[in-house]
């Protein structure tokens, strides 16, 4: 019978995703490492995924998936491991890692910061120190001048939002803290710190793509309520829009505190990179005074992945892509999209679902120019460690041996950046119950 595709275009980026202290190893001069070693029951990296040492082997699976763009990030602790002591070993390390990646025609983003840094930064106060603008800054100066000839496309700051909240607020990761304004000192920091890494790079790299990855969750009202729609108003400003607002019209505008004018935030974007996971069910909520009585959760009977996990929705993607062109008109890279899905029965579902709302997109003429698909493989995943439930990879990894093997979902991501679209074969092949969803009419009577 006959075969629908979804043709993407000829130069679209199909990668996969990484980050140093998830699959480096050994990373013990930062605070995350400090952070586990503080209590027996955090979970510890340890060797994670010995990529310090064997890079090269997964670069070379990036090269047998098809792909053509990886995104890593740099672990400034190495580069930088007291105030103004540079590294070379480390910083031949990581030319090492980029130049195999071009030879393997492997296009790199690289991230300047990806939730860890040096200890003597978090001993100063960390991002709570605004004298850390400056500091971020020298370090993005040396890395650029030491990798500008391996690298053209830089993404300054890995989601500031989450940052912010998971180690200011929530205190699940370092350094603790439950403090929401002091979250938003943070968050301020963190997008000085951005426009000066912009300015910086570009000084350095007239022609560098410079961009930010923001984690963007899809936050819709538990019902139609005035009480519900103004608390998901009220999340998603918090938790997308503050970000956004910032970096679109140099407006400083949190959900507490002073509203000022930064200029300085204003057109400090070549691009915007967008992380998708979930959507979250948004409602007023009289018993959270403390959370400003604003609360969320998964509407029962829906998908959702493991414990605090969202639900799995994949037209949210689409929704968050046009936000973003509506808002910016930029470039856009999808930096981080995945599933946990430890025995990956779920997951080649998710791909094809996904990306078929990223082909909506691009039909659209919206400027979506590459996917990075989280993760190449199963990596420490941060306050979750090494827990089963949150297995991202495309290939399977074992902590005891090293090994790596191809999932069946990797399988299918190599297809489909082999042939640059998406097929109803594919779809019969590998997740059979989206076939009639995706390709009505395909399904055999």
């Amino acid at each position: 019978m006959a075969e629908a595709t979804f043709h993407f275009p000829k130069d679209f980026l199909w990668g996969t995703a990484t980050a140093a202290h998830q699959v480096e190893g050994n990373s013990t001069n930062n605070d995350w490492w400090a952070w586990e070693q503080a209590d027996d029951a955090r979970p510890k990296s340890g060797l994670a995924c010995d990529w310090w040492n064997r890079a090269e082997e997964d670069i070379e699976r990036m090269a047998a998936l098809h792909t053509n763009a990886h995104r890593l990030s740099i672990e400034w602790s190495r580069i930088e491991p007291s105030p103004a002591i540079w590294d070379y070993d480390a910083i031949d390390r990581y030319r090492t890692i980029l130049t195999a990646m071009r030879r393997a025609g492997i296009q790199p983003m690289v991230t300047l910061h990806h939730f860890s840094n040096p200890m003597w930064v978090a001993e100063q106060g960390g991002w709570l120190n605004p004298d850390v603008v400056e500091w971020f800054k020298r370090f993005v100066a040396k890395t650029v001048a030491e990798l500008v000839d391996l690298c053209d496309t830089w993404c300054t700051i890995n989601e500031p939002n989450v940052y912010a909240s998971e180690g200011y607020i929530l205190a699940h990761w370092p350094p603790g803290h439950a403090n929401i304004n002091e979250s938003l000192q943070v968050l301020f920091h963190m997008l000085q710190a951005h426009a000066a890494a912009y300015e910086t790079i570009h000084d350095m790299q007239p022609s560098a793509q410079v961009g930010l990855a923001i984690h963007m969750a899809l936050w819709e009202p538990w019902s139609a309520s005035f009480l519900n729609r103004w608390a998901a108003r009220r999340l998603d400003h918090a938790f997308n829009g503050v970000t956004l607002e910032a970096l679109k019209d140099g407006r400083w505008r949190p959900p507490i505190g002073r509203k000022i004018e930064e200029p300085k935030f204003k057109n400090t974007l070549d691009w915007i990179g967008l992380n998708y996971y979930q959507r979250y069910e948004a409602f007023f909520d009289l018993r959270a005074p403390t959370r400003l009585f604003l609360s969320y959760r998964t509407r029962p009977g829906h998908e959702t992945g493991p414990a605090h996990w969202g639900e799995i929705y994949p037209e949210g993607l689409f929704l968050l892509l046009q936000r973003l062109y509506r808002q910016f008109g930029l470039p856009i890279y999808i930096t981080e999209n995945g599933r946990p899905d430890e025995h990956d029965t779920k997951r080649p579902r998710f791909i094809l679902e996904h990306l078929h709302q990223v082909w909506r997109a691009v039909s659209f003429n919206w400027p979506v120019r590459g996917y990075y698909f989280w993760s190449l493989l199963d990596n420490f995943e941060w306050a979750e460690g090494y827990d089963p439930r949150f297995r991202f990879g495309l290939y399977a990894h074992d902590r005891e041996t090293q090994s790596r093997t191809l999932r069946k979902s990797g399988e299918l991501y190599a297809e489909i950046a082999e042939t640059g679209g998406l097929s109803s074969d594919m779809a019969r092949r590998y997740a059979p119950e989206v076939l009639e969803t995706l390709f009505p009419g395909s399904v055999r009577g």
